[in-house]
């Protein structure tokens, strides 16, 4: 048995919540993560709102069986959840709304977890990340980040196939599969009103921030592609207008000569891309996420779980990588191989809230 416990913060609906999907992966016998998840906290669907609202019937199936099959405990709060037991070491898992995130992760240093695992971009301003970074530092709590492209095998190959070629220029494609249509991008727009680049293309502004140089001061330049580019306005189901990026690519050149380029496309499909050209813009080599070594691993999944989002078969090699590493980690001590930490996602949310205003000047 494990020494390491496992509270996890905002389940959600199960199929279509990334916290449902975590418990999904740590009550699977075979992901092999040494860690044990133990409680629960859902303030929404356990809330007297919540219970009236869509997707609360499946969460309480899933609440029943995991109390019955596993014997997790479930929590309106964090607060309520019972010390950490003697000789056990606790993780606290945070997928939640971004806006939530600060209230909650005070919430799980005061219940003694020694390492929080944070959804990203972790909190909804460079502001509250770094009071929670201070204050994860003064409890001495390690705080890891669910940026699973850092573990990514294609982000990997492309970094190395670059290292090992000079002159060579390297492209991450982040693609996601909304209909394109006003209807189902004003919905996007709204659901992740923080924008594009702290929400789908944080992971990769994580990877320019990890593996090339980049932060604020480090930036020398940034270039939209207006071509491949389109940013819109658009009415969310409130009603409220909403502007952001549907499409948007762009190149960062930092102060040491350094070049990355990222593009997202919230309506390209499912899959991620590392390109590689030359000097002229010439394809070399792309390596992709989902590749046929994920594919036997993506398949299982499917046919264990069926009806979920489509992108969690798609990650889900990534994500188990993720957690295997952290409780690794944290159970056992060390360091969690490629996993961002804090820092990195501080440097990261500053680079978002710095280039966004500038690329929607660039595209306007």
């Amino acid at each position: 048995m494990s020494n390491l416990s496992v509270v996890l913060i905002g389940c959600g609906a199960p199929l279509r919540s990334m916290g449902w999907y975590h418990a999904t992966q740590l009550l699977d016998e075979k992901s092999d993560i040494c860690a044990s998840l133990d409680f629960i906290v859902e303030p929404w669907f356990m809330s007297d709102s919540g219970k009236l609202s869509p997707g609360y019937t499946e969460f309480a199936e899933f609440q029943k069986e995991a109390e019955a099959k596993h014997g997790i405990k479930f929590f309106t709060k964090v607060e309520d959840v019972p010390p950490v037991v003697e000789g056990k070491k606790r993780l606290a898992i945070i997928s939640a709304r971004t806006s939530d995130n600060p209230a909650l992760f005070a919430a799980c240093l005061g219940i003694g977890s020694h390492a929080v695992f944070l959804e990203k971009p972790g909190a909804p301003s460079v502001a509250e990340l770094m009071k929670m970074q201070e204050s994860a530092k003064k409890s001495n709590v390690a705080v890891f980040m669910g940026f699973n492209k850092n573990v990514s095998k294609y982000s990997e190959k492309a970094r190395k196939y670059a290292s090992a070629n000079a002159g060579t220029q390297v492209t991450f494609y982040h693609n996601n599969n909304y209909e394109n249509s006003p209807e189902s991008l004003g919905e996007c727009f709204e659901r992740n009103a923080e924008g594009m680049l702290k929400n789908m293309a944080i992971h990769e502004l994580a990877l320019a921030v990890s593996f090339y140089n980049v932060s604020v001061e480090t930036i020398a330049s940034v270039k939209a592609d207006r071509e491949y580019s389109r940013m819109q306005t658009l009415p969310g189901p409130s009603g409220k207008d909403f502007t952001d990026f549907s499409k948007l690519k762009f190149t960062i050149t930092t102060k040491s000569g350094d070049e990355v380029s990222i593009a997202a496309d919230r309506c390209g499909g499912d899959d991620s891309i590392g390109l590689v050209t030359d000097k002229e813009g010439n394809e070399l080599v792309r390596y992709t996420m989902p590749d046929s070594e994920d594919s036997a691993a993506i398949e299982d999944a499917e046919k264990r779980i069926p009806g979920a989002m489509p992108y969690f078969y798609v990650q889900h090699p990534d994500y188990l990588k993720l957690k295997q590493r952290v409780a690794q980690a944290v159970a056992n001590g060390g360091p969690a191989e490629g996993v961002a930490t804090i820092d990195v996602a501080v440097e990261t949310l500053r680079v978002a809230e710095y280039l966004t205003p500038t690329l929607m000047k660039q595209l306007k």
